[in-house]
This record gives structure tokens, C-alpha cells and sequence, in this order.
């Protein structure tokens, strides 16, 4: 005679996740659930909709690093657990941050004894890290005016039009007038004539770009630094520079050693850097170095004491982990300056194995310099039947994120496509996205272009005796256009069979 068991919910644990009611079960979306799940089926079900995202080391619109050596993530999994604001608790872990600090702070030639500490902090990201040099510069401003018996309410601040969406975020959240320098199609990062040229006595501070994000571009700080430098002897005022070297602080010194963009320029009061770009360290860190001491008002300063001992912090949050602090202490003692090197002299290589790839197709213009971020920046050279928008979106066919996007006032007739080389693209991946790059153009080729798509519905309308607006905002017809040609493209894949 056969036994056997009839199934009931408590012995689901002997069954496969696949086979048991929690596959077939819809998770809730906007409430906590009332029952638990094992364990298994949790991270199963979790893991199975997490395959949906795009492959980190494919997303080149990114430049936060994807990957770490599996001794670093280690120490990242064994310290995750640590919250770095218990300063007393995990004192080694404070005193790695310091290494860090005093480490960037040589590299960006601060003004420093042998034996003497540097002043900065890390932070969870260049963003934090701009609002605290921020808020120092206005803290600063504020006390001079005071002290002279002048307005102190109207505090500006200038930058270019390229700059990342962090510095308006200060500049709406902390009450500072934005003045930005508009770009040239012909020149897309600050123009440092023009800038200084907007400097006011309530400038708080001009904020240079080393690294833009849109093109890749150095902004001339020396020159930067030069001009306001004669623009304070005349007028009497101390304006400062801060540098964002989110993406190029790890960069420059490896790569461009002689070039003067840090605190070899007397007025560069205070730089950031992103750890988590081309510090090479996974998202989460970012560093800012003051000059010194009298750069840092000391108001903004908390001490706190009910965690064992007095502590100094100057951060916009509290609680935050110490696994990043630790991998970039890592990355600094591992690779050295001759490792950090190495590495950003293959990101240029293979930039520019990229680079000349894109330009043998003929299709493209570079946007680009080849002195910068590691990154090309491209065009089509006529986008009047397919635009940058539509290489992007069928690049994704392919597993590559590559972003299309256009420039800031006065330069947004201009459209680009971007690729950031990281660490861990490798020239066989730049000859492999030169080569789907091609396959994409070729399938564009082939199909109705926007403009066509756009008669053959006025056509199409015209045969039902349908009226047609044609009087619409720029964005409606758009909008109109697209949505006509991607029905094009889905008609030509059922015309081919394609699923």
C-alpha cells in the first residue's frame, strides 16, 4: 500500500519557494503585510524582481563606482553594522576617517605642517559635502558684515549654468541668490571673464567645476583665481572659491599633476571630492577639505557628549555607516599613488579608444575634451530623421544605460549622448559598445523618421475626415510625434516577426 502525506501550510518549509503559495501570492504594495514569510521565499521572491534592474557595470550614465575588490567588500560586510557616529565606541574606525581626511587634503596640496591635522569631514556625498562649504561661506560672510555694520541678508552665490543640481538645492535651501554664468554652445563649462564679472560684495563665493558633469571639461580655476584675485585689490573685498572636484579630485592629481586648480591658489578656500566616483569606492562617501582652520567658522561646529566623550561634528545628518569610510581607507593604502595612477591612466585610454571608435563611424561629432573626466560626450552630426533620444533608448536593447540629454542655457540647441569610463570598463567593452552603437544606427536607418511619421497621420486623419490641431505647445507635438513613430516601429516588428 502507498502512504502518503496530504500538504497543508505546515510543512511548506520542505518545499521548494517555486512550489509553494508564496510565488502565486500578490506582496502587498502599499501596507505591511499581517502574516510572515520564511526566510527563503523573502529573498527569493525579492532577488527575482531585483533581475528587472539594469546591470550596474553597464549603466555608463554613472559615475559611482560598480565595482570593488572581494577583500574590500569584506571589510565593507564585517563594519556594516558600525554607526560611525559613535565616535567613542568605534574609535579606530574615527580614526581611519582622519587618515582620509589628512590623505586628500596632501593630495589637494592643503597648506599643512608635517605633523598637522587637516580640517574636513566625510559625508555621505559630494552633495552634503557642498552644503557644508556652503553654509561655512555664508556663516563667514554673514560675521563680516555684521561686523562692519552692513546688510547681511542677501547673500549670492556664483557658479556656471553646468553646475550639479546639488548647488541650486543649496541655494533654494539655505536662501542664497544663484547666479549662474550661461554657456556658449561653443564653450559649455563657466567662463571665468564672465564670472567674475557678476561678483557683487554679498558674493558669497564663486564655485568652480572641476570634472562638469556634462561634458567631462576642467574649468579654469587658476585663471579663475587670477582674475578675482585683481578684482579684490580693487574693490576690497575677499571673495573665495570653492571647488567642486566631485568627479575630477581624484583625477587631476594623477593624471594632470602640474595643472593648478587646489589649494595652491591662495583664494580656494575649501574643495569636496566624491569618494564614491573616482575615489573608487561604492556610493555612499564624499569628503570636503578646508584650507584651514580659520576657513571653518567655528559656530557651525556641534560638540556632543552622551555618547561617552566630547565630539566635534559638522554634518547635515547624524547616524550614517562606516563601511564606506573603511573601503576608502582601503582604497588609499591598496593602491597608492602610483595604483590610483594606473587607473586613471587606463579610464583615459580606453576614453580614447572610445573616442576614436565613435569618429571612424563618421555619424557622430565629439562634444567632449580629451583632457578632463575620463568620459566622451557625443553628438549626431545630423539628428534631423533620428535624434540622440532614440540611440539611447535602443542601446538599451543591448543592456547599455547611455544617457541623452541637452545643455543648460544658452546652450540647449545642443544635444549629447554621454559614456563615463570607470574602473571596470575595459577596452573590450568599448569596442563591444562601438560595435552595437553601429547596429543601432544601422536599424534607425531603416526606419520612418519622426517628421515622416508626423505626414502619414496628418495623412491618415485626413483620410477619416478627422480635423488636425495644428496649433500646439512645442511639448504636445512632441509628444504627438513620438507617440505616432513608435507606432511605426511596432508595426515594422510585426511585420518582421519580431516578438
Amino acid at each position: 500500500m502507498v502512504l502518503s502525506n496530504t500538504f497543508s501550510k505546515s510543512d511548506e518549509s520542505i518545499h521548494s519557494t517555486f512550489a509553494s503559495r508564496y510565488v502565486r501570492t500578490a506582496l502587498p504594495r502599499f501596507k505591511m503585510p499581517e502574516n510572515s514569510i520564511p526566510k527563503e521565499a523573502a529573498f527569493q521572491i525579492i532577488n527575482d524582481e531585483l533581475m528587472l534592474d539594469g546591470n550596474p557595470r553597464l549603466n555608463l550614465a554613472s559615475f559611482v563606482t560598480t565595482w570593488m575588490e572581494p577583500e574590500c567588500d569584506k571589510l565593507i560586510m564585517a563594519s556594516i553594522n558600525k554607526n560611525y557616529v559613535d565616535m567613542d565606541e568605534y574609535p579606530v574606525t574615527t580614526e581611519l576617517q582622519n587618515r582620509c581626511v589628512n590623505m586628500i587634503a596632501h593630495l589637494f596640496n592643503a597648506p599643512l605642517g608635517e605633523a598637522e591635522a587637516a580640517v574636513g569631514v566625510g559625508t555621505v556625498g559630494s552633495s552634503e559635502a557642498i552644503m557644508l562649504a556652503g553654509l561655512a561661506f555664508k556663516r563667514k560672510w554673514q560675521n563680516k558684515r555684521k561686523a562692519e555694520g552692513k546688510p547681511y541678508d542677501k547673500p549670492n552665490i556664483v557658479t556656471g549654468a553646468n553646475v550639479q543640481v546639488c548647488w541650486e538645492k543649496f541655494a533654494r535651501y539655505f536662501e542664497v541668490e544663484l547666479k549662474e554664468v550661461k554657456l556658449r554652445e561653443d564653450y559649455l563649462v563657466m567662463d571665468p571673464v564672465k564670472a567674475v564679472e557678476m561678483v557683487d560684495e554679498n558674493t558669497i563665493c564663486v564655485a568652480a567645476i572641476l570634472g562638469s558633469t556634462l561634458n567631462g571639461e576642467f574649468e579654469d580655476v587658476k585663471l579663475l583665481n587670477d582674475l578675482l584675485v585683481e578684482k579684490n585689490k580693487q574693490t576690497g573685498w575677499d571673495t573665495p572659491i570653492h571647488v567642486d572636484a566631485a568627479s575630477g579630485g581624484f583625477i587631476a592629481p594623477f593624471l594632470y599633476p602640474e595643472l593648478e586648480w587646489d589649494f595652491r591658489l591662495p583664494l580656494v578656500k575649501s574643495i569636496n571630492v566624491s569618494g564614491h566616483k573616482y575615489g573608487l569606492v561604492y556610493a555612499g562617501i564624499g569628503w570636503v577639505i578646508w584650507r584651514s582652520k580659520d576657513d571653518l567658522p567655528e559656530e557651525l561646529i556641534f560638540h556632543i557628549n552622551y555618547l561617552g566623550t566630547d565630539q566635534p561634528t559638522f554634518t547635515l545628518n547624524f547616524s550614517k555607516g562606516s563601511s564606506q569610510v573603511i573601503a576608502q581607507y582601503y582604497q588609499l593604502i591598496r593602491l597608492g599613488f602610483e595604483g590610483y595612477k594606473n587607473v586613471m591612466e587606463n579610464c583615459r585610454e580606453n576614453m580614447l579608444v572610445l573616442k576614436a571608435g565613435l569618429e571612424k563611424t563618421g555619424r557622430f561629432n565629439i562634444v567632449s575634451k580629451d583632457n578632463g573626466v575620463p568620459l566622451v560626450a557625443f553628438s549626431l552630426k545630423n539628428n534631423s530623421c533620428h535624434d540622440e533620444f532614440e540611440v539611447s533608448d535602443y542601446l538599451r536593447r543591448f543592456g547599455w544605460i547611455v544617457p541623452a540629454y541637452t545643455m543648460p542655457p544658452d546652450a540647449q540647441n545642443v544635444t549629447v549622448l554621454r559614456v563615463v569610463i570607470r574602473e571596470d570598463f575595459s577596452r573590450t567593452l568599448a569596442e563591444r559598445l562601438v560595435i552595437d552603437i553601429q547596429k543601432v544606427l544601422h536599424e534607425l536607418d531603416t526606419l520612418p523618421s519622426k517628421i515622416t511619421a508626423k505626414i502619414a497621420l496628418n495623412g491618415e486623419n485626413a483620410d477619416k475626415n478627422v480635423t488636425v490641431v495644428t496649433k500646439k505647445s512645442a511639448i504636445e507635438t512632441q509628444r504627438e510625434i513620438t507617440t505616432v513613430w513608435r507606432k511605426f516601429v511596432m508595426e515594422k516588428k510585426k511585420m518582421n516577426g519580431v516578438c
